[in-house]
C-alpha cells in the first residue's frame, strides 16, 4: 500500500509522531508530502499541532485540496488530555475536509509546549496566585512536559495500523 504524509509540526510533537509511521507499516511505501503537492496514494495520514482549537493554516490548505481520498487525522495538544476535547478539535477540522473524502478516523495525544508558556503561566499565577483556571493551566503544563510519550508513541503506531487495515479491508 502507498501511503502519503503531511504534517506540520510547531514544537516537535507531531512531528515526533509522523516519524512512527514507517515504525508502524513496515513493508508499506510512505512518502512525503508538501503542500500543494498530492501524489496518488490509498491512505493519507494527516497531521497538524492545535492552533487555536483546530489545525495549523498549512494542514487546512491541505485537507480542503485532497479529493475523493482516504483521510485519517492525527494530531498533538498542548492542552488535553481528554478524549472529548480531542475530538471537538477535530470535529472542527472534519469541516475542512471536502465531501467526497472517506475520513476514517483521527488520533490525538498530549504534547509539551513551550517553556515560555509555562514561565508565562507562572507569572501570571505570581500576580494572581488565588486564579484556580491559572493554577489549573499551569499543572496542565507539568504535565505535558512528558508527552508524547512511549504510550503514546505505541497507542499512535497501533491507531495508524488499524487505518490502514480499514482500507485494506475496502
Amino acid at each position: 500500500m502507498k501511503i502519503a504524509v503531511f504534517y506540520r509540526s510547531a514544537t516537535g510533537n507531531t512531528g515526533l509522531l509522523a516519524r512512527e509511521i514507517e515504525r508502524a507499516l513496515p513493508g508499506h511505501q510512505v512518502i512525503g508530502c508538501q503542500a500543494g503537492e498530492y501524489p496518488q496514494a490509498e491512505l493519507y495520514l494527516v497531521g497538524s499541532w492545535t492552533d487555536k482549537g483546530t489545525c495549523c493554516p498549512e494542514a487546512a490548505e491541505f485537507l480542503r485540496g485532497l479529493e475523493h481520498k482516504n483521510i485519517a487525522w492525527f494530531g498533538t495538544a498542548g492542552f488535553g488530555g481528554s478524549q472529548e476535547y480531542y475530538n471537538q478539535i477535530f470535529g472542527r477540522v472534519k469541516e475542512l475536509i471536502p465531501e467526497g473524502n472517506r475520513v476514517l478516523g483521527s488520533f490525538y495525544c498530549q504534547g509539551k509546549m513551550p517553556e515560555t508558556v509555562g514561565s508565562r503561566y507562572a507569572a501570571m499565577l505570581a500576580e494572581h496566585p488565588e486564579d484556580e483556571r491559572l493554577k489549573a493551566s499551569l499543572e496542565n503544563f507539568d504535565k505535558a512536559r512528558s508527552h508524547p510519550d512511549e504510550q503514546d508513541l505505541e497507542n499512535f503506531r497501533s491507531w495508524v495500523r488499524q487505518m490502514a487495515e480499514k482500507v485494506e479491508e475496502c
